[in-house]
């Protein structure tokens, strides 16, 4: 059984056990959702610890963002190169905290580690360019990225490093300081990335990780007027109030929320390779995952073997607690909250709403776990088909045009991610064209590679992390235009 670590706050490059707190206390529980029990704790930041935070980020980003690009660049894949090496102690952790079998958890971190190598890579090729001029009393016109200054950086629990990662490093990249506050329930997984990039060399206070009240810290940090940027990964709901509170001080927001990912499955798609990815992809981390395929929207002429085959292998996965055996392959949800959301889900079925084929009960016993559950042709009307379920539940609904089920895919204010299997070429390019949301794949899944900008559109956000996008999210765009001395 892998130790949990104890869990401290970095500020201006000191390590900090103790919270200052607030009414509720100086410490969090942090409990395995596996088991529910209490495997640590995590101090509680206080206002005035999240002041002298604000103030190492203040005054740590002059002499970072003068740093030399090759330098930051260093350190940074040195960071990466760490992260690799103790990834299979950090998987171990990121389990416990959030019940993630360790295979994905593993997947992961030396996933991270690869968004970090490139984002690192941006502060090396991000040079600007020049602009013709119009006159010849305009000697030259540049346009250059600055960095934008500090930035808060707020992380859920799903992906706790993935999605830290991604945020660190293209702030660091761009010559950022930041100050990260991670998911109350994740926080060691947090700390381990950080580490890797303390030891790495990063210099003091241009990193700083706090930890408590996600609503006191988010206001507190974005109130300051030392935050310049503000990059959040969360709720729909969550994210229109920070980007409120951003829109206050006129600073950058980054918002990467929610989504209710429609696949299309024409009839000319491959049915085994099709079947096969898209129960496997469902199901994975339990279904909670933004971008999670939830709307299967399937050609009638294979719409009952399509549910029975998917209905049959969402019965075969394997459960339990992936902290005590390294071959379960779907593991908790999160807390007790998301099992009753799965329940008010089931409890909404019926009545034309659903048919509930496979699955659809809280599993019994020590743990926040829930069978993966299946239900057959939804109403358009059905409260699957209108909120995102966040969990193990897929809803299967035939389509006899492909333009109708466009129109389905295409009916909520969600545009993170859609999918779409067929084999027939016409029907991918008008697919590809005509799904709104800000990643479309066709005949797989994978729509997080550190080269490709990740984001939505809608009420799933805007702007875009990884790629070059995740580097020039964090800066400005300045003009430099200069004209002769003299006539």
């Amino acid at each position: 059984m892998t130790a949990y670590p104890q869990v401290k706050m970095l500020i201006a490059g000191q390590w900090v056990a103790e919270g200052g707190g607030d009414e509720n206390g100086t410490s969090m529980a942090i409990v395995n959702p596996a088991t529910e029990q209490t495997i640590g704790s995590a101090p509680k930041v206080s206002r005035e610890q999240l002041d002298a935070a604000l103030n190492a980020a203040d005054a740590a980003f002059p002499m970072w963002s003068a740093t030399p690009a090759i330098e930051r660049y260093r350190i940074i894949r040195r960071a990466a190169d760490l992260l690799r090496e103790r990834a299979q102690g950090i998987a171990r952790v990121i389990t416990l905290e959030m019940g993630k079998p360790h295979a994905q958890a593993l997947g992961e971190t030396t996933g991270a580690a690869d968004l970090i190598d490139f984002l690192a890579e941006e502060a090396k090729r991000q040079g600007g360019r020049l602009v013709p001029t119009r006159s010849a009393a305009i000697l030259e016109q540049r346009v250059t990225q600055e960095p934008v200054g500090p930035a808060i950086l707020l992380t859920p629990w799903n992906f706790p490093i993935n999605l830290p990662a991604k945020k660190i490093a293209g702030a660091l990249a761009a010559g950022c300081s930041a100050i990260l506050k991670p998911a109350e329930t994740t926080p060691a997984s947090a700390q381990m990335l950080v580490e890797c990039f303390v030891d790495a060399g990063l210099p003091d206070g241009v990193l700083n990780l706090v930890f408590g009240d996600p609503a006191m810290i988010s206001e507190h940090l974005i109130a300051s007027p030392v935050s310049r940027k503000v990059s959040f990964t969360g709720s729909t709901a969550v994210g229109k109030h920070l980007g409120a509170l951003a829109a206050q001080g006129m600073k950058r927001f980054t918002p990467e929320l929610g989504g209710h990912a429609p696949v299309v499955i024409g009839e000319s798609a491959d049915f085994d390779r099709t079947i096969a990815a898209c129960a496997a992809t469902k199901f994975r981390n339990a279904g909670q995952i933004c971008v999670s395929p939830t709307r299967f929207l399937v050609a009638r002429s294979i719409f009952d073997k399509f549910v029975a085959e998917f209905a049959s292998r969402s019965q075969a996965i394997k459960i339990g607690d992936a902290s005590a055996d390294d071959s379960v392959e779907m593991g908790p949800l999160a807390h007790a909250g998301r099992v009753s959301a799965m329940e008010d889900l089931m409890a909404s079925m019926g009545d034309g709403a659903g048919e509930i084929v496979a699955g659809g009960s809280a599993i019994a016993g020590p743990g926040h776990f829930f069978q993966p559950t299946v239900i057959a042709a939804p109403s358009p009307g059905s409260k699957l088909m209108n909120e995102e379920p966040f969990g193990p539940v897929a809803g299967i609904v035939p389509y006899d045009d492909i333009a109708d089920a466009v129109k389905i895919a295409n009916s909520l204010r969600y545009g993170l991610a859609a999918y779409a299997f067929t084999s027939n070429l016409d029907e991918s390019h008008y697919l590809g064209k005509t799904l709104r949301a800000g990643m479309v794949a066709i005949n797989h899944f994978g729509v997080g590679s550190p080269e490709t900008p990740f984001g939505g559109i809608g009420d799933s956000g805007f702007g875009s992390e990884s790629g070059v996008e995740g580097y020039l999210g964090y800066t400005e765009t300045k003009l430099v235009t200069v004209a002769k001395s003299a006539p």
